[in-house]
């Protein structure tokens, strides 16, 4: 007997294989994540059967058995859903009352609000300078666009209706929100007692009233408050009101991200000789924030959704446009589910754009991942 064979075999490398099939590819994903244990296993089965039970009735009523022609609701004879409309009355769902011949300020200022957004939500653009110019400025730009003034005929704020006033009233409180509620959350936690309890007394005021109270104060009595000379326009009385009632959300979703920043990061900034503004801005406010991303992204989408409550102070945003096609005569009992769910398709698709930029946001700035 010789050992050499021995030494050969173990100084001879085996080629790489590949890694089963079972562990990896879509076999993998859905062995790790749909059936790893008997209760997995067991939801991911009752999760199929609730889809075959309810997906294969929808797409029947919205596309197979659905009518998509016709002049009025009379044409629609089907047992599915009735599309006729559509065509007829989506430039109403999109623009409200907004004058035709001027559609395309609106498609104007929609488009730009693309490279606005981005260069704020995203850091490895070109250009960023620039563009963070633009997304400063575009505010204004669209308010241009939009209201009119110099060489542009104007358009008074009572025609903005649909997912074009949906879209002005919840960007406006997104945008204005966040700054607002940043401040109050450092006034409640300020050592001034002045600043402090008004900054109490106003979170605790808005968040003990409900919305559509705040609208009806706008609509009816904050034109009291003022000087008589002085005539606040209904959609910027509503934008206001939108934007204090979600700063004061806002302001206890930064303050809880506040207090999770341990007091060292205090005392570290002090023994740099950093001022309070100084380490708020570079120190504090960085880390409360990133821990608050996903309780300041659930308040912009239920603002976003709080929107269509204007309707109740009779503004026709897309959910009164749906209503409103409800009652008209050419259309009535046809199109009690199909205005709703168009609505629906309008606010799931910007919610849920928001909701995965949060967690993308979320992954980018994870530290502790390796």
């Amino acid at each position: 007997m010789t050992d050499r064979p021995f030494h050969r075999d173990r100084a001879e490398m085996l080629p790489e294989r590949p890694a089963p099939i079972a562990s990896v590819g879509p076999i993998g994903w859905m062995r790790a994540n749909l059936f790893s244990s008997y209760p997995n296993t067991a939801l991911t089965l009752l999760a199929l059967a609730l889809l075959w039970w309810i997906v294969p009735p929808m797409l029947d009523w919205a596309l197979l058995d659905a009518d998509f022609t016709g002049e009025s609701g009379r044409e629609c004879t089907a047992e599915g859903a009735c599309w006729a409309w559509f065509d007829q009355r989506i430039d109403q769902f999109l623009y409200g009352f907004y004058p035709a011949e001027a559609y395309w300020r609106v498609n104007l200022a929609i488009v730009l609000l693309a490279p606005a957004l981005a260069y704020l939500l995203f850091g490895n653009l070109p250009y960023v300078r620039y563009g963070r110019w633009f997304s400063l400025a575009y505010p204004a730009i669209a308010a241009f666009l939009l209201v009119g003034g110099l060489g542009l005929e104007g358009v008074t704020t009572d025609k903005f209706g649909g997912f074009m006033l949906n879209l002005v009233a919840g960007l406006t409180g997104i945008v204005l929100s966040l700054p607002i509620g940043i401040l109050l959350a450092l006034g409640r936690r300020s050592r001034m007692p002045a600043v402090r309890i008004l900054s109490v007394t106003f979170i605790e005021f808005i968040r003990g009233v409900p919305l559509i109270t705040l609208l009806f104060v706008a609509i009816v009595i904050l034109q009291l408050f003022l000087p008589p000379e002085v005539s606040l326009d209904q959609l910027v009385r509503v934008m206001i009101m939108i934007t204090l009632f979600a700063s004061a959300y806002m302001a206890e979703v930064i303050r809880g991200g506040l207090q999770a920043i341990p007091q060292g990061q205090y005392e570290a900034a002090q023994a740099m000789g950093l001022s309070y503004w100084r380490t708020m801005r570079l120190i504090i406010l960085p880390q409360a924030l990133k821990i608050s991303i996903p309780g300041i992204v659930n308040t912009f989408i239920g603002l976003f959704k709080d929107t269509t409550l204007v309707i109740i102070i009779g503004l026709f945003d897309i959910l009164g446009q749906a209503r409103l096609l409800q009652t008209n005569p050419d259309w009535l009992g046809k199109v009690d589910y199909e205005t709703f769910v168009l609505t629906a398709l309008f606010f799931f698709v910007i919610c849920f754009g928001m909701s995965r930029y949060s967690i993308n946001l979320e992954k980018r700035l994870d530290t502790t991942r390796h």
